[in-house]
């Protein structure tokens, strides 16, 4: 199985699978003498960690995670830093039933027909377990963003699930992490729980959900025109997470809908030089490069595939049948996708950071006197 790197600069390679020992990543190209160290990673993997409420996945993992090298009392020293993520609480029986049949909506199909093989535990690769690797390796990108970037701040939560939004006009920041659904509308969250209760316990069944990742703070400048475009990159990176199926920038499908003179964000003269912007519909990226304004992503995640209710499939033989996955999996996968989603921005933002001052040096053009 090959493509299991992604970035340009700062470089990253997961490996591991849902059942197996362990998992863990590999971080090449981080810049040397920047602070990391366990417990500077161990808290993103906390917010992203299953059996923490009853609305996600009670697996209980304590996904503790080491670094086996590439630092030295506390600091990077340039050098591919390694992690690993100890597997803890696999339940392989589980899958004993699925091993010779195909769940329907999962990668087990597609990855038999590319493969000639697959590992039924879990989905093995195609696990969403698989983004703990990814979300400790966003913690070393947090470190390369706070020595480069250190006014960049990342914030990830649900705007919708299950076809209920959110109402923007009761936006609480402070409301994330107060519920177990990083909600910003507690009004919301009551629902959504709710909801999730009755579809877990009684229906057997799933919701999908919308996330959408902030970042404040991007210096502009980053990105580059036709192949290594900002945008281009954050959609591949929050394509790439298990079970998204859509992204947008900024106002993305929506912008469909509106005429040029609403589309287009006016520029103004900023206080004291510069400039500022009547609105923010591009989402921080004009052209593929950022303009300074927050980098606004939005990525839809389908219901989760594996579920009790019966639906119709075939075995390895070819035999119709039925199929009702066992096992403990999250009624909405969306819920702890909003951590992997945040890990994905910071990646992708600290490799355009390091792109950039290898290209340009961090040089800028001016706007207004002097």
């Amino acid at each position: 199985m090959s493509l299991n790197t992604f970035g340009h600069v700062l470089r990253v390679t997961t490996w591991g699978e849902s059942h197996g020992p362990a998992l863990g990543a590999v971080v090449d190209g981080c810049p040397p003498g920047l602070p990391l160290s366990e417990a500077a990673i161990q808290p993103w993997l906390d917010r992203r960690r299953p059996g923490t409420s009853r609305l996600v996945t009670q697996r209980r993992e304590s996904d503790r995670v080491r670094i086996l090298s590439g630092t030295f009392e506390g600091e990077t020293t340039g050098t591919p830093i390694s992690l690993m993520i100890e597997n803890e609480d696999q339940r392989s029986r589980d899958y004993a039933e699925v091993a010779r049949t195909f769940r329907p909506g999962h990668a087990d199909l597609t990855y038999h027909l590319k493969y000639g093989r697959r590992d039924p535990r879990g989905g093995g690769r195609s696990s969403a377990r698989e983004t703990a690797a990814r979300v400790a390796a966003g913690g070393v990108a947090r470190a390369v963003l706070a020595a480069l970037a250190p006014g960049l701040r990342i914030t990830g939560y649900l705007v919708e699930m299950g076809g209920d939004r959110i109402d923007r006009a009761r936006f609480d920041a402070d409301e994330i992490g107060r519920n177990d659904l990083w909600c910003p509308d507690a009004e919301a969250a009551a629902r959504w729980a709710d909801r999730l209760e009755r579809l877990r316990r009684d229906e057997h069944d799933s919701a999908g959900a919308v996330v959408e990742v902030v970042a404040e703070g991007v210096p502009p400048g980053l990105g580059a025109p036709v192949y290594g475009k900002l945008d281009a990159d954050l959609a591949a990176a929050m394509m790439g997470i298990n079970a998204v199926k859509g992204v947008e920038i900024g106002d993305g499908f929506a912008a469909a809908a509106l005429r040029g003179s609403e589309n287009a964000d006016e520029i103004l003269p900023g206080e004291g030089g510069g400039l500022r912007f009547g609105s923010n519909r591009a989402g921080g990226i004009l052209g593929g490069i950022s303009t300074g304004q927050p980098v606004v992503v939005r990525f839809a995640v389908k219901p989760t595939s594996s579920i009790l209710t019966p639906r119709r499939s075939v075995s390895l033989g070819g035999e119709a049948l039925e199929v009702a996955t066992k096992g403990r999996h999250d009624p909405c996968v969306g819920i702890r996708a909003v951590p992997v989603g945040e890990a994905m921005m910071a990646l992708v933002l600290a490799d355009h950071l390091l792109l950039d001052r290898a290209q340009t040096g961090g040089v800028r053009g001016r706007i207004g006197p002097g």
